[in-house]
């Protein structure tokens, strides 16, 4: 017959208290609120930090960012507010229609009513310049209408008679007359262009040939036959200045600006 076990209860229990052992709420409480790892310093502190040798790189690093940044607000230029243009008196004071910019337009061409005058130049010196001439001549010229091209670089006649037209000495070029009366400059054909009123402007003028000039290839100017472009013509034996060329020996085509 088996004895009974006669092993207290208490030993079962301090058994297993002495495996499951539980830590008190507060030992808990400071392991959750201690970090694991400091990823940038060993003790903890950002003094540390700086002292070390990533610390002094980082320092490097700002100080040589101020350093480029005080010296590009040293070269750069501080802004400006863009300069009002000035309105000229050679430019047409509103653009609502098409009748208002040529009937009080108080500078008329006689002779040219039906055709468009462009006074332009087509020498380089001036980029800018060049540039407007060509556009605004490439402007009528996709309309075919008749078209009188007089460049002031090659007749200074022209010159002339734009500034007596106008009434100043210093114009800026091109320079356009519609039937007779004046229109204004490249900027003005750009904005009736853009707002579709240079149709209506030039409405009614003749059209022009669609083959260039057989005399001239559309330069508007041809030599002189009478001194061969040399300015000079001999009278019984005398040497005299042409009077039929202009001071290139160039007069105007008889067959395209007759």
């Amino acid at each position: 017959m088996e004895s009974p076990d006669t092993t207290p209860k208490s030993s079962f229990s301090s058994y297993f208290n002495r495996s499951l052992t539980l830590s008190s709420s507060s030992d808990l409480a400071a392991t959750t609120t201690k970090p694991l790892y400091n990823l940038y310093t060993r003790g903890g502190s950002i003094k540390s930090l700086y002292s070390s040798p990533f610390g002094s790189m980082v320092s490097a690093g700002n100080s040589l960012k101020g350093k480029v940044r005080k010296l590009c607000s040293i070269f750069e230029s501080p802004k400006q507010a863009p300069t009002p243009i000035k309105p000229s008196k050679l430019l047409p004071a509103a653009l609502d229609s098409p009748k208002s910019v040529t009937d009080d337009s108080p500078f008329r061409l006689p002779g040219t009513e039906e055709r468009v005058v462009i006074y332009h130049t087509s020498l380089r010196g001036v980029r800018k310049t060049f540039q407007d001439c060509h556009s605004i001549r490439m402007i009528f010229r996709g309309f075919r209408v008749s078209i009188d091209e007089r460049d002031i670089s090659m007749d200074v006649a022209y010159r002339k008679e734009l500034q007596r037209v106008l009434g100043e000495k210093h114009i800026s070029l091109p320079q356009v007359f519609i039937k007779g009366k004046y229109v204004g400059c490249a900027d003005v054909i750009r904005q009736l262009l853009e707002a579709g009123e240079l149709v209506w402007l030039i409405k009614g003028l003749p059209l022009r040939p669609t083959n260039p000039c057989e005399g001239c290839d559309d330069m508007r100017f041809a030599p002189c036959g009478r001194c061969n472009g040399s300015r000079k013509v001999f009278d019984e034996e005398e040497r005299k200045r042409c009077t039929e060329c202009n001071e290139n020996g160039l007069v105007r085509c008889p067959l395209c600006c007759c």
